[in-house]
């Protein structure tokens, strides 16, 4: 097993050493003894391979969108290996990236179709700004 600092752990993580003591505040990573030549007291902290894997597991899980919440239920059905649930969580995502698509596409067609107004003519107010000060185009 290899062991590291918190800057090393930060940094094979893809993160900033803030970012590992953020998670270790909202208690998604645990926090390490401080280790000195002489034991645990007055060092600095060790990280291991189990700490890197929980690391790239929340940067990942908040890849694909989930909630810190959602990533701490989801590290914790990993030890109890509760599956129904991790499909459910992973349903719901997916049912908010589907409404969230929907929108994206609506706002593209929108604004597509103002890009196509304004385009359309060069007298008068532009139709883009005009739909963004609420005025109808």
């Amino acid at each position: 097993m290899s062991v590291r600092t918190i800057a090393g752990l930060a940094r094979e993580g893809g993160v900033g050493v803030e970012t590992v003591r953020f998670y270790q505040r909202r208690g998604l990573l645990p926090t390490p003894e401080r280790w000195s030549g002489h034991g645990v007291g007055g060092g600095i902290r060790r990280y291991g391979d189990e700490d890197v894997r929980r690391l790239r597991f929340i940067r990942s899980a908040q890849t694909a969108g989930f909630t810190l919440e959602q990533i701490r239920e989801l590290l914790s059905l990993d030890a109890s290996e509760d599956r129904e649930r991790a499909r459910e969580l992973a349903a719901e995502r997916l049912a908010a990236l589907d409404r969230t698509i929907a929108d994206l596409q609506e706002a593209r067609t929108a604004l597509r179709r103002l890009a196509g107004a304004c385009a359309a003519t060069d007298s008068g107010p532009c139709p883009i700004i005009a739909a963004f000060q609420g005025e109808t185009a």
